[in-house]
């Protein structure tokens, strides 16, 4: 099968296309055929081999999300059988999905709806489950309350909005381009702010949010603690460097601040998180939003591009 191989930790030009051969399931585990893989952020950062949460035997492919078809299942899996629509969504967990197949465990393998494409499966994933866990699992978002998502028109805020909107919260997402802003605008959001405008934050001064989800958080840290309402939450998503600020900050709103990395999430929570995704898959309230389309070859140039700033919707790999 074609795939994507890592040998040595690296810059974009580890991801070397190669032929592997094609994976077996083993006791509780599936084997998807699969026709698009999900481009995070984190791919890049495990890339490395300095991520913080996990760090690949060599050598690897890489890949924790794709949608596709069953074509084999091991022994013991009762929840899929050949022929059916699936994506999957696998924190290491696999044999990674830059890649025509993939094998995964059971859990990790759930229903496709009808309704979504394969390159729509293939953004559920990493990004649904990460503002899963951040609006409801960290910041515990109740209908009602003000919420500020920071960086709303990427991968995990566009999934971040929609939930956010479909819970009950006044929702104001950012968004650096005018093409981001109506992204953002059609993902549910009541607000846009454009946050490559100077003092673009000053409009919040009647809309204190009472949860604000962070994408850039060495950027955006300090600001979100001036302008958040008191004993508001703070979820930190992303962040990629350090930051001066004072802590006196945090005590003057009694803010709290939450880390959060799917990587930590228990069985019971990751669990958890992918039956709501499910059901709001199924509803029509999470409608993944893709943003560019590369063939599986271009890995190289997929992970130069995940990381520019004005990125839209997901990115994905098309391994058909």
């Amino acid at each position: 099968m074609r795939a994507i191989q890592v040998s040595r930790f690296g810059a974009e030009d580890v991801l070397v296309p190669t032929d592997l051969p094609l994976p077996e399931p083993a006791a509780g585990q599936v084997r998807v055929r699969l026709h698009a893989a999900g481009v995070n952020p984190a791919d890049t950062y495990v890339r490395t081999g300095q991520y913080a949460f996990f760090t690949p035997p060599l050598p690897y492919t890489p890949g924790f999300d794709g949608a596709g078809v069953v074509d084999a299942v091991g022994p013991g899996v009762t929840s899929a059988a050949p022929g059916d629509r699936v994506f999957v969504s696998a924190l290491g967990r696999s044999t990674g999905t830059y890649a025509e197949y993939v094998v995964a465990d059971e859990p990790d393998v759930q229903p496709l709806p009808d309704s979504l494409s394969y390159a729509q499966g293939a953004a559920v994933g990493v990004p649904c489950a990460t503002a899963w866990r951040a609006l409801f699992q960290k910041a515990v978002l109740q209908p009602g309350e003000t919420v500020l998502i920071h960086g709303a028109s990427g991968g995990v805020g566009i999934p971040a909005t929609q939930l956010a909107r479909d819970a009950g919260a006044t929702v104001i997402g950012t968004a650096g381009t005018c093409a981001g802003a109506d992204l953002v605008l059609a993902a549910g959001a009541h607000h846009v702010l454009d946050h490559t405008s100077p003092g673009y934050l000053d409009k919040l001064a009647a809309l204190a949010p009472a949860v604000v989800v962070e994408m850039l958080a060495d950027v955006n840290l300090a600001k979100d603690l001036e302008i958040i309402a008191p004993r508001g939450r703070i979820v930190v998503v992303g962040s990629r460097g350090s930051l001066d600020f004072t802590p006196r900050l945090t005590m003057r709103k009694e803010a709290t601040i939450h880390g959060t990395a799917l990587w930590n999430a228990t069985a019971e929570e990751s669990a958890t998180a992918l039956r709501a995704i499910g059901a709001k898959l199924r509803s029509g309230v999470l409608h993944p939003m893709v943003g560019t389309e590369l063939p599986l070859d271009a890995a190289q140039e997929a992970h130069r591009r995940v990381l520019a700033p004005g990125s839209l919707g997901k990115m994905v790999l098309n391994t058909a």
